[in-house]
C-alpha cells in the first residue's frame, strides 16, 4: 500500500472516532432546602386594636380663684402625691385668714365674759338680788357668744383652707402633664391646670365581638378577670415589637354596645419605666384556644395555584411529590395544615419554581426561622390564613 492509500485510511479513521464523540456525564441532582413538619399543641391568637390610657387621669384644678404666682413642677415629670405643682397669689386668702383669726379671738372674748356673766347670776338669783328675766337674758347671751365661736372657727377653717389651696397640689402618683396655663393667668374652680396620669400599670382598652366573647365563656375563660388557664395579653406595639411585660383581663364591661355589637374589655399592664403612655396605639394579643397536635408547615413552602395551596414533599427515594393541601390559622411564620402531609414529611422550602413532580433532588435542612414555640410573630399573630377557615380571631 502506497503512503497516499495509507493517509487516507487514517483520515477516515479520524473521521469515524470525531463522529462518535462520548456521552456527556449525568448532571447532579439540584439541592433542595427542606423543613420537616412539625406536629404539636398551638395555641391559637386573637388580635384586637386597642389603645392605651393611664388607670388613673387626675385633672389638677384650684380649689380658689387667684392670679398663677408659680409653676413649681417639670412638665413631663414624675409627681407624688402632695407635691405643689403651681402658686397661686395668696395675699388675699391671707388677709381673711388673719381677719378670721381676729374674729375668733373677740367671739372668745366675749363668750368669756358672758360666762362670767351666767355664772355671777347663778349667785344673784340665789340670794333673790336680780330677776329670773335678768338671768334667762344673761344665759341666752352666753348661748349666742358661744355660737359665734362655733361660726368664727368655722370661718377660719375655711380661711386656712383657701390659705393651703393656693398651694395646688397633686392628687395622685403618676406623670404630671404639660401646663394649661401660665405665670400671671387667672384661675377658678373649673380651670383645669393640668393633668396627672397614673401610668404603672397602664391600662389597655379594645373591644371584642358577642361570638368572641361567647366562645371565651365557653372556651378558656381568657377574656374573665382572674380567670382562665393562662389569662394573660399580650401587647404589640407601633413599630412591630413585642412588649415585654404580659398583661390580664381586669374589667368587662356591663353591656355590649348596640352599635357595634362589641363590648369593651381593659387590660392591664406593668410599665417600669413609665415607657407606655396614654393615648398610645397597641395591637392586643390573646391566646383564645389551643389546637391539638396541629401540624404547622412553613408559609414559604406554600404556593398558591388558583386557589388551592400546594407543598412539595421529598419522599423516601429523593422524589419530589406535588401535594394539595388545606390549610387553618397562620400562626407567626407557620401554618397549619389540616390536610395534605404528616408529622415528619420533609416540605421544599426553596427552588419550588424550576421544580416537577418526580424530579430526584438532593434534600439538606434549611436553615430554622419558623417560630419555634407555635406563637405567632410581633408581626403577623394567629390569624386564619386564606381560605378563611374557622376561627374566632378577627381584627377590632
Amino acid at each position: 500500500m502506497g503512503n497516499r492509500a495509507r493517509l487516507s485510511v487514517f483520515g477516515c479513521l479520524l473521521l469515524i472516532g470525531a463522529c462518535q464523540k462520548a456521552k456527556p456525564p449525568e448532571p447532579p441532582p439540584p439541592t433542595v432546602q427542606v423543613v420537616e413538619v412539625v406536629q404539636k399543641d398551638v395555641p391559637i391568637y386573637g388580635e384586637w386594636v386597642g389603645s392605651l390610657d393611664g388607670f388613673t387621669n387626675a385633672d389638677i384644678k384650684p380649689q380658689v380663684t387667684g392670679y398663677v404666682r408659680k409653676q413649681v413642677y417639670r412638665e413631663g415629670a414624675v409627681v407624688h402625691v402632695g407635691d405643689v405643682l403651681f402658686l397661686i397669689d395668696p395675699r388675699n386668702y391671707k388677709e381673711a385668714l388673719d381677719a378670721a383669726k381676729a374674729t375668733l379671738q373677740s367671739n372668745l372674748a366675749a363668750l368669756t365674759r358672758a360666762r362670767l356673766d351666767v355664772q355671777r347670776d347663778r349667785d344673784l338669783i340665789a340670794a333673790e338680788a336680780i330677776t329670773r328675766q335678768q338671768f334667762d337674758h344673761d344665759l341666752a347671751t352666753e348661748r349666742e357668744a358661744s355660737a359665734a365661736v362655733d361660726q368664727a372657727r368655722a370661718a377660719l377653717n375655711q380661711a386656712e383652707l383657701n390659705r393651703g389651696w393656693t398651694e395646688v397640689t397633686s392628687l395622685i402618683d403618676g406623670i404630671a402633664g404639660i401646663a394649661q396655663v401660665q405665670v400671671g393667668n387667672l384661675v377658678n374652680t373649673s380651670t383645669t391646670m393640668t393633668t396627672v396620669s397614673l401610668v404603672d400599670p397602664v391600662k389597655a382598652q379594645f373591644n371584642i365581638s358577642e361570638r368572641e366573647y361567647l366562645e371565651s365563656m365557653q372556651g378558656n375563660h381568657w377574656a374573665e378577670p382572674a380567670r382562665g388557664d393562662d389569662p394573660r395579653l399580650q401587647l404589640i406595639l407601633e413599630n412591630g415589637t413585642v412588649y415585654p411585660h404580659a398583661g390580664t383581663v381586669v374589667i368587662v364591661n356591663r353591656q355590649f354596645n348596640p352599635q357595634t355589637g362589641t363590648i369593651a374589655i381593659q387590660g392591664s399592664f406593668p410599665n417600669p419605666g413609665n415607657l407606655m403612655r396614654p393615648g398610645q396605639y397597641a395591637r392586643i394579643r390573646a391566646a383564645i384556644a389551643v389546637r391539638q397536635n396541629a401540624r404547622l408547615v412553613p408559609q414559604r413552602a406554600v404556593n398558591e395555584l388558583q386557589g388551592t395551596f400546594q407543598v412539595a414533599v421529598v419522599g423516601g427515594d429523593g422524589k419530589l411529590d406535588l401535594r394539595t393541601v388545606k390549610t387553618a390559622e397562620q400562626v407567626g411564620t407557620m401554618w397549619i395544615v389540616t390536610e395534605g402531609v404528616s408529622a415528619g414529611d420533609k416540605v421544599v422550602v426553596s427552588n419550588l419554581a424550576r421544580l416537577r413532580p418526580g424530579t430526584t433532588v438532593r434534600a439538606v435542612p434549611a436553615e430554622a426561622t419558623s417560630t419555634a414555640s407555635g406563637e405567632p410573630a410581633s408581626d403577623s399573630a394567629a390569624q386564619p390564613a386564606p381560605p378563611p377557615a374557622s376561627s374566632s380571631s378577627r381584627n377590632r
